[in-house]
């Protein structure tokens, strides 16, 4: 068996999450607590007690889902579930840094700073920027590419995640997204305007991606202690030189999830556990493989 861990990115976060592991495990409060300590103030009654709203946030968001897959994946490692070593790692988007984190390549204090600094530098680039994200429903790489080609006269709009298979999100200005809609429509694809607060993933977090390389160069990185793959080159980390240039270059290039999932399929991967808050990567690998073989640890009782 090869076996590889997947974290989850914002999106999966809901209100209740990792509650029940905090009650039932001393690996998952400590955790809990130390975030909140470090953090100053309490995100883990965020997320537990909401307000939805306000966990909706993107910086909260990437907080909550950060400190809840850490919480959930101290409880595995301690019950050694899922049973046996793990070989690789990946996270979607903001899971890398939990994947990252996992691995060795950072202190969970310092993963949990990253985090914040990268949640509050989009929320900020969102705000400035405005833009959109829409979700391509039954096109391949070379349709989503043509339709951001016809959709340019409008404005910035560039695809934003390979999610699996006939899913793909693009990103970018308002009206380069509604005219993408629009070329969809015609062309009778599904397009669907995701509930996100700017154009992640696009050229549009610039300044977001430039703050980050700064705050990046101020925190130790070592050689993670297993593969984690980059969400940038679908393949796995190098160097921490290395490390924080595709961290920064994550936040304004697509998300290759898609193609990250097929290379762990390629180096005969044949076993994964999702940790963290929701069922989000369960179902895209079950779209990438359908005989893949997954567990999902979102709650206690998937234990």
């Amino acid at each position: 068996m090869k076996l590889a861990i997947l974290c989850p990115g914002q999106g999966s976060q809901h209100v209740g999450m990792g509650k029940d592991f905090h009650d039932a495990f001393p690996s998952a409060r400590r955790i809990f607590h130390a975030a909140d300590e470090i953090l100053g103030f309490a995100i883990s009654r965020l997320c537990w007690e909401g307000p939805d709203d306000q966990l909706q946030a993107t910086d909260n968001a990437q907080l909550g889902i950060y400190v809840t897959t850490a919480a959930i994946y101290e409880v595995c490692k301690e019950l050694r579930r899922p049973p046996g070593p793990v070989q690789m790692i990946a996270g979607l988007s903001l899971g890398e840094y939990t994947a990252l984190y996992i691995a060795g390549a950072f202190s969970f204090a310092d993963g949990l700073k990253l985090v914040r600094a990268r949640g509050r530098l989009m929320r900020d680039a969102a705000a400035a920027t405005p833009g959109a994200m829409l979700a391509l429903v039954g096109a391949d790489d070379v349709v989503a590419e043509d339709i951001c080609r016809e959709a340019a006269p409008c404005g910035t709009i560039v695809p934003a995640n390979f999610n699996a298979p006939g899913q793909i999100v693009l990103a970018g200005t308002l009206a380069a997204c509604q005219e993408a809609a629009r070329i969809a429509e015609v062309r009778k694809l599904r397009a669907v305007r995701l509930n996100v607060a700017g154009a992640f993933h696009s050229p549009l977090m610039g300044i977001a991606a430039a703050e980050m390389s700064k705050i990046l160069a101020g925190v130790d990185i070592a050689p993670p202690r297993l593969p984690v793959i980059s969400n940038v080159t679908a393949r796995p980390h190098s160097d921490p030189a290395a490390i924080r240039d595709l961290l920064v270059r994550q936040i304004i290039a697509p998300v290759c999830w898609r193609q990250s999932m097929e290379y762990l399929r390629g180096e005969a991967v044949d076993h994964f556990g999702e940790l963290g808050p929701g069922r989000v990567l369960t179902g895209l690998l079950k779209k990438i493989d359908r005989r893949a073989n997954i567990v999902n640890i979102s709650r206690v009782d998937g234990l």
